[in-house]
């Protein structure tokens, strides 16, 4: 019998690879086998997919609730703080669904709703959104569909607020970031509290340090924008030079001030650049938007659970309010807090009921809505089910907003409830984690979250 050459048997292992990744056997088992993808794995591998975040590995609980938990090594039932008028809602004010829409669910204390937002929307000034939340919308996931649907509607231009560097810049479809030499300091990562934000994080110059940002068409509203904004801190006398739409480098020289400053560009562009090597410079991000309409801005920091927000600096929130304030903050968290066994979330909700009062400390004008923890995967046997502890994490978050007399939405009934990580991944709404959401994914949830916020602005 004549032996096989070695080659032939690679060739044809090699295709038997092929055709198996790009079988949909995620959508042909009905969610219950991942599909496998042998090219996309070496493309990462030799740096062809770049600047694409990897969410193969489980999310790991927050280091900073870990430390919570262990605080309160015995949490009890979760009771009103003192002086916090004792709640007796036992169901929500609204009924869960108006047809296919799942209405959000008011604990406000005189149930004024999104009170803020309406005003502003009728006002005909700018309305001003953001999102703050962990990576189930890092890349402006969700966000970005969310933003073209209020500006569809409202009018409006620009991503709103850039941090000064990405780690994925080519991840992001509404803006096209680059740029370097700056060093990034987070909530959970050594910051000065003084300089943190409701985006929790800052960055300072090391060396030459450049941003640069330049709009897509792959949104309505995202080509260009009006109105280039840079909110810094600078203690000492420096120079920031800027650009715009291919322009050369212009010099600005700012003097030193323990305040908040903004370096504005009111023109249209579709380019914005600045450049400094000002070591004493803090930099707090960058807004690109207009003067009316609707901005809405997505501040996402990847394995956060939320509790660091209690570190915002309140006066600073209030000195960059004079240029950058909000209508609605939305919060959404709850997968770095949560695990496969766990069905106490006490000391999380507690630690949320800070958080929001917190926020609203900080940015007294806001309505603040919290998102319930969206529909997650785990393997049962040969099956993939919704993760059993999911509902006991929703339930925390709920009693969170019932107790800091905020709004919630329940992400994971809109989604569909029980099992709905089964029917979204197998129709490429999520991705192979059973966790985060794809582009299209994000889409799906962005217009039931608006069509929820649209009921209550009737």
């Amino acid at each position: 019998m004549k032996k096989s050459s070695p080659f032939i048997i690679i060739l044809i292992a090699f295709i038997i690879v092929v055709v198996v990744s790009l079988l949909p056997l995620s959508k042909w088992s009905g969610g219950h086998i991942k599909d496998f993808s042998l090219v996309s794995d070496i493309l990462k591998e030799v740096g062809i997919m770049e600047g694409v975040p990897s969410y193969e590995a489980e999310e790991n609980i927050d280091p900073e609730l870990i430390r919570a938990e262990k605080e309160d090594l015995t949490p009890q039932a979760v009771a009103p703080a003192p002086g916090e008028p004792i709640d007796t809602i036992i169901s929500p004010v609204k009924p869960s669904r108006v047809g296919d829409v799942v209405m959000i669910e008011d604990y406000t204390t005189l149930g004024v709703g999104f009170s803020n937002l309406k005003s502003a929307l009728e006002s005909g000034r700018l309305a001003r959104i953001a999102v703050v939340g962990d990576s189930y919308i890092e890349g402006d996931i969700f966000t970005q569909d969310l933003r073209e649907l209020f500006q569809n509607t409202y009018g409006g231009e620009g991503v709103g607020y850039v941090n000064m560097h990405s780690d994925f810049p080519g991840f992001r479809r509404s803006v096209r970031q680059g740029g370097s030499g700056w060093k990034t300091f987070t909530a959970n990562k050594k910051a000065d509290k003084k300089y943190l934000d409701i985006a929790e994080q800052y960055s300072v110059p090391s060396g030459t340090a450049t941003s640069t940002y330049k709009g897509t068409s792959a949104f309505s509203h995202t080509e260009s924008w009006s109105r280039s904004r840079f909110l810094f801190i600078a203690p000492e006398n420096i120079t920031i030079s800027v650009k715009t739409d291919g322009s050369d480098w212009e010099e600005r020289n700012i003097v030193g001030s323990q305040s908040v400053q903004c370096l504005e560009i009111s023109k249209q562009v579709s380019e914005f650049g600045i450049k400094t090597s000002a070591s004493s410079l803090i930099g707090l991000g960058v807004w690109l938007d207009g003067s009316t309409g609707v901005s809405l801005d997505c501040m996402s920091s990847r394995g956060f659970s939320g509790i660091t927000l209690t570190r915002v600096n309140p006066e600073l929130s209030k000195e960059m309010s004079e240029f950058v304030n909000y209508d609605l903050i939305i919060l959404e968290f709850g997968i770095n807090a949560m695990s496969a066994k766990q069905k106490n979330y006490n000391v999380y909700c507690s630690r949320m009921v800070d958080v929001i009062n917190h926020v609203r400390l900080c940015y007294p004008d806001a309505d603040i809505l919290l998102m319930g923890v969206g529909d997650r995967g785990e393997r049962r046997g040969s099956q993939i089910k919704s993760m059993a502890t999911a509902q006991y994490m929703i339930t925390a978050q709920r009693d969170a907003a019932r107790r800091a007399h905020c709004l919630f939405w329940d992400t994971r009934e809109a989604m569909g409830g029980e099992d709905a990580v089964v029917t979204w991944s197998s129709t490429g709404l999520m991705n192979k984690d059973y966790i985060h959401l794809t582009h299209k994914g994000g889409k799906r949830l962005a217009e039931e979250l608006f069509n929820a916020i649209q009921q209550d602005l009737k």
